[in-house]
Formats: C-alpha cells, structure tokens, sequence
C-alpha cells in the first residue's frame, strides 16, 4: 500500500473516532439537560447546534482553513432543507411512537440504504456485508428494542423519517464527489438552510410534543451551561458526520451509529447507573461481532479493489488526511473517492440529463 493510501486510511480512522467520540459525548451531555434538567426541546437544541456550527466554520473560513467553493445554489438548499426535515421527522416519530417502534425505525435505515443505492446506484453488497449487516441489526435489536407498539400515525411518520434520513445521507456522500467539494464546504453551504429550517419548525414541533414553550422555559445558569457545552460539542458531531459520510458510505455511517448506540448503553450503565439486563448485554455483544465482521470484509473487499486499479488511479484518488493545511487538496475542491464514475441518483433530473 503506497502513502496515498496510508494517509486515506488515517484520516477515515481519525474521521471515525472523531465521530465516535463527539457523538457519545453529546449524547450524555443531552441526557443531563433533557433528564435532568427538563429541557425537552430537542428540535430547537438541534438548529442552535447548526446555527453554532456555522458560525464556527465562517471563523475557520475567515482564518483561511479551508477555501469557500460555491456550486449549485438550489442542490445545497434542497439538500439543507431535506436534512432539517429528516431530523423533524425523526423527532416526531419518537413522539408518536414507543421507545421499541422508534429503534425500529433506526434500525431500518441500514437494509434501506443499500435498498436505495442498489437500485439508483447499482452498488453491489457482497453476501459476507449483508450476513454482516444482519448480525448486527439483530445485536442492537436485542439490545435496544423493548415494546413494539403500532400506530397508523407513527409508522407513517417512522417511514418518512426512514426515508428522508436515507436520501439525505446518500445525497451527502454524492454531493461531494459530484461537484469535488470537501466535507467542510459542503457542511458551511448546507448549515444555514438546516439550521433555519429547524429553527421555523422546532418551536412549533416541540410545544406540540411537550406541550411546553422554549422561549418560556427557566433558563438557569446551569441549564445555559450545558446548552452552551452541547452547542460546542455539535461542531465536532456535524463536521465528523459530513466527514465519515464522504470518505466511506453512508451504510458505515449508519454502523457507526450503531455502535455509539452500544457505547452510550454502556457508559451509561457504568456512569449514570442506568437500568442494565442481560439482554442488553447480549445484544451489544452480538452487534459487536457484526461490527468485527463488517469491518473486516469492508477491508478485505477494499484491498482486493486496489490491487485491481492501477498504481496511477490509485494515486488519482488519494485523499487527504483528517487534519490537513489550507493547501490540501480536498479543502480546495479535490475528490475524496474518483475509484468509479459517479452515478447521479434518479432524484435529480437536472443532471440525470447530461
């Protein structure tokens, strides 16, 4: 394996852990304010997160850490606009539906993403990633999905969030190669079209489901705080979820998630003493062996790929490492992945015609 390559897998190993990290963090950090603290106002909390996250950016852009690069104005604001709604949905199901349907409905994303890539992309799952998906879904099933209790309502909801969640993540990683933007571009352009739709909708969304106003709830010192200290945390969520999306896929975002699902179980067992059975424990050691699967024969399968390309396509695709100057060639517009021609979902007409 040349440099090129060493360095891609670096920076995904640091994309991962990063991701991994910043999203249990926040996760015990929002736990403490909605628990705690009763602040139920996840959907307004989420577009403070992207508001943050923008600003945050527009400084680093102002200090010249990576390059603004403008491309087409109305494919970032559907793709803003498809992602806010993704979350609203996502919450609303939560609201409708039992802790166990809900999961359920995470759960689902994975078998309808390949679902997704295989008929508009015609990406190919080998039988090894499907029996390793399996073993996985199944783990955190076991380990998360308690009652299963059905609503026309909530399962409406539950697919449209499954659905928009799914686009918007594909869209994520396609949008990148397509128009050769870095993470970072695309997360500065897309921010402030989330960010504004969550904000319009989150009041409205939130006193539904609470039956509580934002603006009229006890902001106390503490409360500020832990708003304040998951606001800064979100940076490193939104900038690693772009991140992990563009350099591998998003079904390895969706495991990803998964296993941050097994990690907030067990942190919070062992730091907040929360509930714990046997079948939790069960199921988080099945989901780790699906985990161990997936990523072993994602790397088999992705050796196998290089030694079948040339030493000069594979120098053609080497990306950039995690952490890299304002010279780096994905921050001024080079491609993460060039390993095949990019295959334009059937979504967007405007170049389904080129």
């Amino acid at each position: 394996m040349g440099v090129g390559g060493e360095k891609f897998q670096l920076g995904t190993v640091g994309a991962l852990s990063l991701s991994v990290v910043s999203s249990v963090s926040i996760v015990i950090c929002n736990k403490a304010l909605m628990s705690s603290l009763g602040f139920n106002f996840a959907t307004t909390l989420t577009s403070w997160h992207l508001l943050v996250t923008f600003c945050s950016l527009h400084v680093a852009l102002w200090m010249k850490f990576f390059e603004h690069k403008p491309f087409d104005s109305r494919t970032v604001m559907g793709f803003g606009v498809l992602n806010g709604i993704s979350i609203g949905l996502l919450n609303l199901s939560l609201g409708f539906n039992s802790v166990g349907f809900y999961q359920m409905t995470k759960l689902a994303i994975i078998p309808c993403t390949v679902i997704l890539e295989t008929l508009f992309f015609r990406k190919k799952f080998s039988r090894s990633i499907q029996m390793s998906l399996s073993v996985l879904l199944l783990g955190v099933g076991v380990a998360t999905v308690t009652d299963l209790q059905l609503n026309a309502v909530g399962s409406i909801l539950s697919l449209l969030a499954i659905i928009t969640t799914c686009i918007a993540q594909i869209m994520t990683n396609t949008i990148q190669k397509k128009f050769k933007v870095s993470s970072t571009q695309l997360l500065y352009q897309s921010c402030p079209y989330q960010s504004l739709t969550l904000f319009l909708i989150g009041p409205f969304l939130d006193g539904f489901l609470t039956n509580q106003n934002v603006f009229a709830f006890n902001y106390t010192s503490q409360v500020v705080f832990f708003i304040v200290l998951s606001c800064l945390i979100s940076v490193s969520v939104n900038f690693s979820t772009f991140l992990v999306i563009g350099k591998t896929s998003p079904v390895t975002y969706q495991v990803l998630g998964h296993l941050k699902t097994c990690l907030v179980l067990t942190f919070g067992y062992v730091l907040l003493h929360d509930p714990f059975s046997w079948r939790n424990i069960l199921g988080i050691l099945i989901a780790v062996v699906g985990m161990v699967l997936y990523s072993y024969f994602c790397t088999v399968e992705t050796q196998q790929k290089n030694t079948e390309v040339s030493p000069q396509q594979v120098k053609e695709s080497e990306a950039a490492p995690l952490i890299s100057d304002s010279l780096s060639k994905v921050e001024n517009g080079g491609s993460v992945v060039d390993d095949e021609p990019l295959k334009v979902p059937m979504w967007s007409s405007k170049y389904s015609r080129e």
